[in-house]
């Protein structure tokens, strides 16, 4: 069963991916910010959900993001922080006034959420293998 979680999430992190090239496309800045962060949070989930670890909070998948990847250096500290600067980046998007993001800035990220992914979906594919193998 965790496997078809896993996989489901990692779907899901492509979806939200195109979303967000969608919405950059047509000028949806604030959308696009909001749908970079779900795809980067979809693969975060699947890839802690590797290890069988699971929360219910954003605040809780990207802590054990941070202890179980990004601090044994399993993820890299250049994607740790970009993930969680997304989380921040969407946050204000979503809840504050007044807040500006250029289309450079959100092209940007666009590029780094793919290099993310790509990079995570590795380390998830590795983890998957080797497990099949023990």
């Amino acid at each position: 069963m965790r496997e078809e979680i896993i996989r489901y999430r990692r779907e899901r992190a492509g979806e939200a991916l195109e979303e967000a090239e969608i919405m950059y496309n047509n000028g949806k800045l604030f959308a696009a910010v909001n749908r970079i962060y779900y795809a980067t949070f979809y693969e975060v989930f699947a890839l802690i959900l590797t290890k069988g670890l699971s929360s219910s909070k954003h605040s809780g998948v990207r802590s054990l993001f941070n202890k179980e990847f990004v601090k044994p250096k399993i993820v890299s500290e250049k994607h740790g922080d970009f993930f969680n600067k997304m989380f921040e980046f969407r946050q204000r998007a979503d809840y504050e006034d007044f807040v500006e993001f250029s289309k450079e800035q959100i092209k940007g990220w666009l590029d780094m959420a793919k290099d993310f992914i790509n990079s995570v979906e590795q380390i998830i594919e590795k983890i998957v293998e080797d497990k099949k193998q023990s």
